[in-house]
């Protein structure tokens, strides 16, 4: 199954051009799947493996913790795999052709309260260039709503500051225009002043966030400056949290739900309505705690 996997692997990448982020997800996935059907069924070749085995690999990782989006993302990735096994004449048949993904839950996004975001915001103070740059990525993904791809993708020249705007490409190739606060505003003409010129090398690129070495960051490694700086505080934070958070504190100020579905990129409004619904949710709590009546 081994060098199976490996096969697949390089299937997804040179015939089917995918993403190295796709990549490595489902080598992951299938990985750990390879290693336990070793372990528990003594299960060295694909086409001994049963839907039983399958099944109760699924339900192990469902009682390890993992959400129906993430057991959903793993049913998803062995389907594949196996029908490409079967296609290939690896197996005789399709074994996983009987998987079901479990139904995702309309549960709606998580925010932070304005009073966290102040908290975040607040608890860097400046000193060393990492500590703007910090601060600028916290600020621009607060501020403007950003993608944390969109950030890291993200170069000089895409960036007005005269004018308050970053044009950045999200989903779809999609090129918009973000309006950037005034503080986010300032937090990043600091990392442009006092932070970026400290760590720029002869290689470095034109993006606008980057390392100490002066090379361009990573979507995981920003990921790993939001959780790290969020920890600072005790807070449970990730980038697309901040994402939802500027959604639903806009609509709370009174902005109109078209407005945020442009700065968004959203493609359809009803991916938008969702902070709505969130807004609604916090109205209740509100009045729960606060009205005598409630």
């Amino acid at each position: 199954m081994t060098s199976a996997l490996e096969r697949f692997i390089l299937h997804l990448a040179t015939e089917r051009g995918l993403s190295v982020n796709y990549q490595l997800s489902n080598r992951q996935t299938l990985e750990a799947l390879v290693s336990w059907l070793e372990a528990k069924h003594g299960v060295k070749d694909a086409a001994a493996v049963e839907l039983g085995h399958l099944t109760d690999y699924l339900f192990l990782r469902k009682g390890e913790g993992l959400s129906n989006a993430s057991i959903r993302l793993q049913v998803i990735a062995v389907k594949i795999f196996f029908r490409w096994l079967a296609i290939r004449k690896f197996i005789p048949k399709d074994v996983a052709e009987g998987l079901q993904a479990p139904r995702l839950d309309a549960s709606l996004p998580e925010t932070l309260t304005e009073t966290e975001v102040e908290h975040l915001l607040a608890s860097i103070e400046p000193k060393e260039p990492l500590d703007y740059r910090d601060l600028a990525v916290l600020e621009l993904l607060y501020a403007s709503g950003l993608r944390i791809s969109e950030l890291a993708n993200a170069t000089m020249d895409q960036l007005s500051m005269e004018e308050g705007f970053i044009r950045v490409t999200g989903k779809g190739n999609k090129t918009r225009l973000v309006p950037v606060g005034r503080r986010a505003r300032a937090a990043v003409q600091a990392w442009l002043d006092k932070g970026r010129p400290e760590l720029v090398t002869r290689k470095t690129t034109s993006h606008l966030i980057i390392g100490r070495h002066g090379q361009a960051l990573t979507n995981q490694r920003l990921w790993q400056i939001v959780k790290a700086r969020a920890a600072a505080v005790d807070l449970v934070v990730y980038p697309h949290l901040l994402r939802h958070s500027f959604a639903t504190h806009l609509l709370s100020g009174g902005a109109d739900l078209r407005v945020i579905q442009e700065m968004l990129g959203h493609a359809n409004i009803s991916t938008t309505q969702i902070y709505t619904h969130v807004d609604q949710r916090r109205l209740k709590e509100v009045h729960a705690k606060f009205h005598p009546r409630a």
